[in-house]
């Protein structure tokens, strides 16, 4: 698929959703047909080491929807191999007539090790893990609209490798920023399309312990997300107690809708195709009124 298809088929705006993980299946498939019904273009969900399995996930959230492109953000590179990747990438595009976006990437060391496997440089996996891919049989059918594939990329490194190898690019726990840097080292093909989280709370002292407890204080225990940010100009200071106030508010847009389409815009403008809104909820829930409130505001016009 052309990168210019496939960012007509996702749409503007997006949704990310790692709760629906930890959901029940019967919860996981009504939040996906409201998503759809709401007119987001894509719903991209994640792969941690206990929550559910990409492939089935993705499944499930396809049968219970008819528009809506899913996406996985990001398909684990370590805990499974590029034979059974493909595979299971076609299967889904093929029976959802290529409503399935394959979003891989190299996750953490922690997520990797923990579970049996070994972490040892990422980019060079990755860069193997896609030859295999390439190189992999397939004898089942192929739907008309095959899938796409795109890499979770930081690094300029992983950028360059996405922009060679890839339809393009789905950063998580950017700033607009970095999308600007992202756009600049991929040039004006690949889909770029980063993760946002946001929050519906005026109040900043309420919004920035919401965003630390709900949020941040997890991904600042992985050094590839600090490494992203300390190439941002972030420093020490930013990475202690949940996060200082500048960096709470770079990573997360909080306060009205307006404000929210605001930062939404802002990636665009810095040259993402597509941005994928995460709602930070409390007690990891899904979110579901943030993003009822956000959508006339984000998809309208």
């Amino acid at each position: 698929m052309q990168q210019h298809a496939l960012a007509l088929q996702i749409g503007r705006v997006g949704v990310w959703h790692g709760a629906l993980g930890r959901a029940s299946a019967a919860t996981a498939r009504q939040a996906a047909a409201e998503i759809e019904q709401l007119g987001y273009g894509a719903l991209w969900f994640g792969e941690a080491q206990s929550t559910k399995e990409a492939f089935s996930h993705a499944g499930l959230l396809l049968a219970a929807t008819e528009r809506i492109t899913v996406a996985t953000g990001i398909a684990n590179i370590w805990v499974r191999d590029a034979t059974a990747m493909n595979a299971a990438a076609h299967t889904l595009a093929e029976a959802y007539d290529g409503r399935f976006l394959l979003g891989l990437g190299a996750s953490h060391a922690p997520q990797v090790n923990g579970r049996g496997h070994t972490y040892t440089k990422p980019l060079a996996a990755m860069r193997d893990y896609l030859d295999a891919m390439d190189a992999a049989p397939y004898d089942a059918p192929v739907g008309e609209r095959p899938f796409a594939r795109v890499l979770a990329a930081l690094g300029p490194k992983m950028l360059e490798l996405a922009a060679e190898r890839a339809a393009g690019v789905h950063p998580y726990f950017v700033t607009p920023e970095h999308t600007a840097k992202a756009r600049e080292t991929l040039g004006e093909g690949p889909l770029l399309a980063p993760e946002q989280a946001v929050l519906l709370e005026p109040d900043p002292a309420a919004a920035r312990a919401l965003a630390r407890e709900h949020h941040l204080g997890f991904y600042l225990a992985l050094p590839n997300y600090v490494n992203s940010l300390r190439r941002l100009g972030f420093e020490d200071d930013d990475f202690t107690g949940g996060g200082s106030d500048r960096l709470v508010d770079a990573i997360v847009a909080w306060g009205d809708a307006d404000a929210i389409r605001r930062r939404v815009q802002e990636h665009h403008d810095a040259g993402a195709d597509h941005v994928a809104i995460q709602p930070v909820a409390a007690d990891r829930g899904l979110g579901l009124d943030q993003l009822r409130e956000l959508a006339p505001a984000l998809l309208e016009g």
